[in-house]
């Protein structure tokens, strides 16, 4: 691949044939490697033998391989990937901090980049010094951060502030001054790197409002890094998610978002796959019962309306009777949601079985949630704690983690407001 830099345009606008707005950047075939250092030789006699064996001091990682998109302008973009997917890479490209290996970057207009929040604020300047600082740092005169500075404090409300040390802010103020310069540069693009949940919750409800307007000019361009499904539903109107370097779902965020849901889910169970080197079982089996798994036979990502449907197979050869629970855990919010007692699924055949199951979701909130399934006997105890026996459960390699992901629910309680409201009854005054 040919080797390229990062291109700015300033007479001719790009167009797409697929939209009437102009492209102000454009990701053409990127690729980006890094040279990691290997054994080091200690003395010419080492670097010899490394070199007859064909060892280099350096490997070659491959963080992006041919990633190619476009952002329009007045787009909301966001770029989402899990941890090391090289979505940071290439922000740091798209920024000119890196320059790309293959591949050209083309952007039209004056592109503001936020990696991370307070990068070259010097502490033992005042707030007023570090704002101008900063803005220089970006490419302003000093007569454009004049024109910016009134709105970039009253954003922060630090006025009483600015004179004062940057040391002697606490982090919070810190925080808020960095946010005010990031969205109040007047850039064409804003570049963010996971910023949105900055400072207090009014700090925050400004910040909303803030995305809220920005979405609504059409002048206007954010690209957002976030872990955040939420904040790419609600203000991102396209998105890419990349993993290991490469574009793997773009265009509608909704898709996007689910996608990375269900990579995250996938990427925990493989974590917990591997069997415990202490027993000839799998963790939560044994050999009364050596098999009890779930299989999901619905998508992992789910609306409120759906119901999440997964086959429970198991084996137990005993002839005493036993029963099948399922529980259902809150995984964002803690705590145990749903149980299905002992008094359910019962059974009395031995052998191998498959049972299918169905768990409605209209109650539930946006989440993340697990079914554990245990196998249980009864015992002759007198108290509830004693009365069964559990046989076996399936661990995180072989349960069943699933997300809801509805656009009319919430995602702060466990029900929905849907499903229940407080009424009043009475009132006296």
């Amino acid at each position: 691949m040919e080797k390229n830099t990062v291109v700015k345009t300033t007479a001719d606008e790009l167009v797409t044939e697929n939209d009437d707005k102009k492209v102000v950047l454009k990701v053409d075939h990127v690729a980006k490697f890094f040279k990691l250092p290997t054994e080091q030789a200690s003395g010419l006699k080492q670097a010899l033998i490394n070199w007859t064996k064909g060892i280099k001091g350096f490997k070659i990682q491959h963080v992006l391989r041919d990633i190619s998109f476009e952002v329009h302008e007045g787009d909301f973009f966001g770029i989402v990937g899990r941890n090391g997917s090289g979505k940071s890479t290439l922000l740091k490209l798209i920024s000119q901090i890196y320059m790309p290996d293959g591949g050209t970057i083309t952007v039209n207009g004056k592109l503001v980049p936020f990696i991370e929040l307070g990068v070259g604020f010097n502490p033992e300047l005042t707030g007023r010094e570090n704002v101008y600082l900063n803005g220089a740092l970006l490419g302003f005169s000093h007569t454009e951060i004049d024109d910016m500075y009134d709105d970039i404090v009253e954003f922060a409300e630090l006025g009483e502030f600015m004179d004062q040390k940057l040391k002697n802010y606490s982090s919070g103020m810190q925080v808020r001054l960095a946010f005010s310069v990031a969205i109040k540069a007047q850039g064409d693009i804003l570049v963010l790197d996971e910023v949105l949940a900055v400072g207090d919750e009014s700090f925050q409800r400004k910040c909303d409002n803030y995305f809220a307007q920005i979405k609504k000019d059409p002048k206007k361009t954010v690209i957002l890094v976030t872990h955040s499904m939420d904040a790419v539903k609600k203000y991102c109107n396209k998105a890419i998610l990349i993993k290991d370097g490469e574009i793997v779902e773009s265009g509608n965020k909704d898709d996007v978002a689910d996608r990375y849901t269900l990579e995250n889910l996938r990427a925990s169970a493989e974590q917990h796959s591997v069997a415990s080197p202490d027993s000839e079982y799998p963790l939560g089996l044994s050999k009364r019962v050596p098999v009890l798994k779930q299989i999901p036979v619905s998508s992992l990502v789910l609306k409120s309306s759906d119901s999440f449907v997964f086959d429970v197979e198991y084996e137990f050869n005993e002839s005493t009777p036993y029963y099948l629970a399922a529980a259902v855990f809150d995984l964002k919010r803690g705590g145990i949601s749903f149980d299905s007692g002992e008094d359910t699924f019962r059974f009395t055949e031995p052998g191998h079985h498959m049972v299918r199951f169905s768990l409605p979701l209209h109650l539930f909130n946006n989440g993340e949630y697990k079914v554990l399934v245990t196998l249980r006997v009864d015992k002759d105890k007198p108290t509830p704690q004693e009365r069964t026996e559990r046989l076996a459960f399936t661990n995180d390699a072989n349960c069943s983690t699933f997300a809801i992901r509805d656009t009319d629910n919430g995602d702060y309680a466990l029900i929905n407001d849907r499903s229940l409201q407080f009424s009043i009854i009475n009132s006296e005054s």
